[in-house]
């Protein structure tokens, strides 16, 4: 018998973030022939319903309550408690961005479910679903899953495939009853420009100490832009005030699984590698033969980054443009 599955869509400057794609398309797998439905926030639906109805989304839950407009966890929490109450569906699925890690606890302790976060994978064995996620800082990993109540998890970004599955979406608009919000957003100030989202890209470049300067990090996001990428940095970078935190790599910033991470001027401590070492391909640039980064690195390359980073983009500009012809 097949599953009822929500997934809360998210929207960053004006487009579905691709973790919504992709929680869709897991949302069909697990659904295994039951109805998917979406939940929008604070957007207009017609936006996006023909989007969302290419990965599979039944029905479309929206609401443009002024409270929801920018995220704040106490409406959220509200509305998100009120819609599931009145679906009451299976399962539950949220990407593990900023918003999901946030919101999601706070769900699940209001329903009193239990909840898997942070997972790189999910499977149906004998009729269960089992979900994988990192441990110990990802040097391994646990498989979770449910012996009662509803299923909810969060979904690392990156780590599952879009499928496409059309289907005729219902947009169903969607009310809630809000009370006492503590929280009001005035302002959102953003410290870093536009661009590609650092936990969602497909390609991170990024820079540690042996970047020496706020001025060096333009190195390396000439690289990116050529590779439709994103910059990052090591916490040590950050502390050194080249760049903002809002770029920190590691276990106490964003955790990354692009198809390409190149790391320029990284030693590779146990604490940046927590961030990053399940990207699929890593590539090393260090002055220091013996720094640990090349220890993870798929491919290590030996050199002053300074030099060697401009003839990848230049190199890079070449290949690209060639393909593009």
């Amino acid at each position: 018998m097949g599953k009822k599955v929500l997934v809360l869509t998210e929207v960053k400057e004006g487009k579905l973030r691709q973790i919504s794609l992709e929680a869709l398309s897991v949302a069909q797998q697990v659904a295994d022939g039951g109805e998917i439905w979406a939940l929008l926030f604070g957007a207009d639906p017609n936006a996006y319903v023909e989007e969302l109805s290419q990965y599979g989304a039944h029905k479309l839950y929206s609401s443009c309550e002024e409270s929801l407009a920018a995220y704040t966890s106490d409406a959220y929490t509200q509305a998100f408690v009120q819609l599931i109450g009145q679906v009451d569906p299976d399962v539950i699925l949220l990407g593990h961005t900023a918003m999901g890690k946030d919101l999601a606890p706070r769900v699940a302790a209001r329903l009193g479910a239990g909840l898997v976060t942070d997972c790189t994978g999910v499977e149906l064995v004998d009729g269960s679903l089992v979900f994988t996620r990192p441990i110990y800082a990802g040097k391994a990993f646990q498989k979770k899953t449910f012996r009662e109540g509803k299923i909810f998890a969060t979904l690392r970004p990156n780590n599952f495939k879009t499928v496409q599955s059309p289907v005729s979406t219902e947009v169903i608009p969607f009310q809630p009853a809000m009370k006492e919000l503590r929280t009001v957003i005035k302002e959102v100030v953003r410290k870093t420009a536009g661009g590609v989202d650092l936990s969602e890209a497909k390609v991170v470049v990024s820079g540690g100490r042996g970047v020496k300067s706020a001025e060096g990090f333009k190195t390396l996001e000439a690289l990116a832009e050529v590779l439709d990428g994103a910059v990052g940095a090591s916490r040590g970078a950050c502390d050194a005030e080249y760049c903002d935190y809002s770029m920190q790599i590691g276990q106490t910033g964003k955790v990354v699984t692009p198809d390409l991470y190149i790391a320029c001027g990284i030693s590779g401590a146990i604490q940046h590698l927590a961030g990053m070492s399940n990207s699929k391909v890593i590539v090393a640039i260090n002055k220091d033969p013996e720094a640990p980064i090349f220890q993870v690195a798929d491919y290590g390359i030996v050199g002053d980054l300074f030099e060697v980073v401009p003839l990848l983009t230049e190199e890079f500009k070449k290949v690209l443009n060639g393909a593009a012809v």
